[in-house]
């Protein structure tokens, strides 16, 4: 009967909700307000559970009284350590499961528990990834009832140093965080998924987000939002911390492990790389930019906000959160912004958040500013500065913290809203008028450099029937290509080459324009005969005519370079097209598209989805010439770099100008 007594006695124990226990060793009697264990169980000999849900922890003291009131019966035993559960011993006691499992770690609990949740094999997080699901309130909302993008920012960063201290095993700092783009948005009452993983570890670590949002209803998911985090291991003392390498274990966990190389790579050039533009853009100052009618002067856009770091600010080291610094500066951005628009703005993009350190206490002043509008987007730039007490009355703080935001904005029927031109005033807002240009070269560059993209056949098959309908859309695709309105232009100082870029749905579109001292018809005749290609353009190793359609059409067939020594070389045909102009005031036109034949197995077939020139007499000795081009997955990587900042891929393809420029007036060419 001693277990019936065991179980009464802890019953009455548990009944009376304010008693005190005799005290032990010297200790003073102390009260305490209930019992706590997560789950006590005790069955007593008549079998009948007797389930007891205290609302707190077992007060360490308490056990020995428990004890010796057992001992003075004699009847103390094993289920004395039932009590102990929640302590020590417990801990010690507990079976270790992996993290992220599922599992209970014993008892019909865990019985229960994986009834009712899937194992791994079944979506649970894989090994150095950490997963979170946040329900979107009220709280976490805009005023568009969308979820705040601060509040996103604060979310990512807290789930990053999850996965970046699992993987090196202690504590870890923020030191930035890159290439942070906004797909979708989610709304109150829906449910959004973060995952974080380890892509690789250097000296650092490099952090992928991906945020997604879930269809309750439908169960399909949406890209939210993707990012990449860098965080540094903090070492203990001056002991140096030595991180393992990140085990791959799919086909997609190889392709983020080298891209991860080749976004470090970028990351560390983006300085010079800035520089380099800025440089060049001097060449080219436009003291009359901001002079067009409505533009907006930027001081009308400036913002300053202080806030105070309190203790629910840090993070657990005592430093200020990182998440909740981004959320400050996605504040003052988003009210800079406004100020160009009736609505409220949507961040799209973030460049860099950089970071360096503020703790409690320290006084933190936030200033932001419009650097650029390009069309339907806006470029705002924010700077952070931190004060301690009598930097503050003194009144010189310590820079720590910067980034550049993206935003647009849509109207009440979803259109795209059309920022006005901003006006810059000082010698430091024209710095960043420019620099936004350059900035935005790099992050384009930095997009499509680093991007996985497989090359997907999109070319018609060529055969007679159906050789006048090619021929025209041919012709169709690249007037419309021309003719799109949101170009935007980036000058090149190289041989004044003016760069014209256009991204529309992640398809990339660039545009060469250069004046040739050459008559229009001789530039013409030039570039409309592909097989003399090979001169110019040292991509292609031979070009020849494979089907002459009639006098405005034929189909080329292209071998190029291998791009590294092993690969093989690839090969394209294409649908060259030609059109003269009807009119003095009209182009010349050479529009080229791939068609499709059947592969050689030697090659690895290419693709061009739209390119061509565009000529106009600009009197009868010189022309404009434009090389338009609609980027494919083959030929990415070498406008990519000069976008970029980091090579001068486009200049070099560009050499159809000097090829121009060299050839005599009755159409011969040297060799150059």
């Amino acid at each position: 009967m001693h277990e019936e007594e065991y179980g009464n006695f802890l019953i009455s124990l548990l009944k009376t909700r304010k008693c005190c226990y005799p005290p032990f060793r010297g200790e003073k009697p102390r009260r305490f307000a209930a019992l706590s264990a997560s789950v006590v169980q005790i069955w007593p000999l008549e079998q009948k559970r007797v389930r007891l849900r205290p609302p707190r922890r077992i007060p360490g003291a308490i056990l020995p009284a428990c004890e010796a009131h057992l001992a003075q019966s004699g009847r103390a035993g094993p289920r004395a350590e039932c009590l102990s559960w929640s302590g020590s011993r417990a801990r010690a006691a507990a079976p270790k499961v992996p993290f992220g499992s599922g599992r209970a770690p014993c008892g019909r609990s865990s019985l229960r528990r994986e009834a009712a949740h899937p194992g791994p094999s079944q979506g649970a997080a894989r090994p150095g990834e950490v997963h979170s699901s946040q329900a979107i309130r009220p709280a976490h909302a805009n005023s568009r009832g969308e979820l705040s993008a601060g509040q996103l920012l604060e979310w990512i960063d807290a789930i990053a140093c999850l996965a970046a201290e699992k993987h090196a095993g202690v504590s870890c700092v923020t030191a930035s965080v890159d290439d942070i783009r906004f797909e979708e948005t989610a709304r109150v009452g829906q449910v959004i998924t973060i995952k974080a993983k380890v892509t690789r570890a250097f000296s650092s670590m490099e952090i992928s987000i991906k945020v997604t949002l879930q269809d309750m209803l439908t169960g399909t998911e949406e890209l939210v939002s993707v990012a990449f985090c860098t965080f540094v291991a903090k070492s203990v003392g001056n002991e140096k911390i030595h991180l393992k390498p990140v085990t791959l274990l799919t086909e997609e966990d190889h392709v983020e492990h080298n891209l991860a190389s080749e976004r470090r790579k970028v990351q560390s050039q983006h300085e010079d790389t800035f520089k380099n533009l800025m440089k060049e853009s001097s060449k080219y100052d436009d003291l009359s930019c901001g002079e067009e009618e409505g533009a907006v002067s930027t001081r009308g856009t400036f913002v300053q906000s202080t806030e105070l770091v309190l203790p629910p600010h840090a993070n657990h080291h005592g430093n200020t959160f990182g998440g909740q610094i981004m959320a400050w500066m996605e504040t003052v951005a988003t009210i800079s912004a406004s100020h160009l628009c009736q609505v409220h703005p949507l961040l799209k993009y973030v460049d860099m958040f950089k970071f360096g350190p503020s703790t409690i206490g320290n006084h933190l002043v936030f200033n932001s500013i419009v650097n650029n509008t390009f069309q339907t987007c806006v470029e705002v730039g924010v700077s952070v500065e931190a004060f301690d007490c009598q930097e503050w009355s003194e009144g010189w703080g310590r820079h720590t913290n910067s980034a550049f935001l993206i935003y647009n904005a849509v109207d009440d029927k979803e259109e795209p809203v059309t920022f006005p031109r901003i006006k810059p005033v000082s010698n430091d807002d024209f710095r960043w008028y420019h620099g936004a240009i350059a900035l935005k070269r790099i992050r384009l560059g930095r997009k499509y450099v680093i991007s996985h993209k497989e090359e997907v056949p999109l070319c018609v098959h060529w055969d007679i029937s159906n050789q006048e309908s090619l021929s025209n859309g041919n012709m169709e695709d690249f007037k419309k290509l021309v003719a799109k309105s949101s170009w935007m232009l980036v000058t090149s100082a190289l041989e004044k080459i003016k760069i014209h870029t256009l991204e529309e749905h992640d398809i990339l579109s660039v545009w060469v324009e250069k004046q040739v001292e050459k008559p229009a018809h001789l530039a013409y005749h030039l570039l409309s005969d592909f097989t003399k290609r090979p001169l110019w353009d040292p991509h292609y190793m031979s070009c020849k005519v494979i089907d002459w359609v009639n006098e405005d059409n034929q189909i080329y067939y292209y071998i190029t370079c291998p791009v590294v020594n092993g690969d093989k070389p690839k090969d394209l045909v294409v649908l060259v097209s030609q059109r003269r102009p009807l009119k003095d005031s009209n182009p010349y036109m050479v529009a080229v598209k791939s068609v499709s034949i059947p592969p050689s197995p030697q090659y690895v077939r290419s693709e061009i989805t739209c390119a061509g020139f565009l000529i106009y007499a600009t009197d009868s000795s010189t022309c404009s010439v434009s090389h338009f081009n609609q980027i494919s997955a083959s030929i990415l990587p070498y406008f990519a770099g000069n976008l970029g900042g980091w090579s001068k891929s486009i200049e070099e393809t560009s050499s159809w100008v000097r090829f121009i420029q060299n050839a005599t007036d009755d159409g011969s060419v040297s060799i150059f």
